[in-house]
């Protein structure tokens, strides 16, 4: 077994329910479509080959391939086994046309001498809802 194996990588909508995360490099597929203004939390499922002291879990957004945030996590200590559940703070994303579009999101998993563990690469479309009929 390796050090560390993410299982499931999910969004959960507020009103929207959750949003399976496709595994590995999905920056080629289409992008999971969130409506502007949602709030959204990460679910992340994992298994551990080795006991590490503290589970890092650092994302970094960008459009058009400049980077616009980083926010990092420690997501604490855990034995080896699992699978271990963790669900991520709630965020508001943005509202307004002008922060509509792709958004490319990298997610790292480190330990806490920041050493890697794994990564993974997604695309998000933020949408402004149609008008309502």
């Amino acid at each position: 077994m390796e050090d560390f194996e993410l299982l499931d990588l999910s969004l959960y909508v507020e009103d929207g329910g959750r949003l399976a995360v496709p595994l590995g490099d999905a920056r080629a597929e289409a992008p999971l479509e969130v409506p502007e203004g949602a709030v959204v939390s990460v679910g992340l499922t994992f298994r551990l080959g080795r006991n590490i002291d503290a589970v890092v879990f650092e994302d970094t957004r960008d459009w058009d391939g400049a980077p616009i945030g980083t926010s990092r996590t420690v997501l604490g200590g855990f034995r080896c086994g699992g699978p271990y559940e963790v669900r991520l703070p709630p965020e508001r994303l943005p509202v307004g046309r002008a922060h509509c579009g792709v958004y490319g999101v990298t997610g790292r998993f480190t330990d806490g001498a920041g050493r890697p563990l794994t990564e993974e690469h997604h695309r998000i479309r933020v949408a402004h809802p149609p008008p309502a009929r």
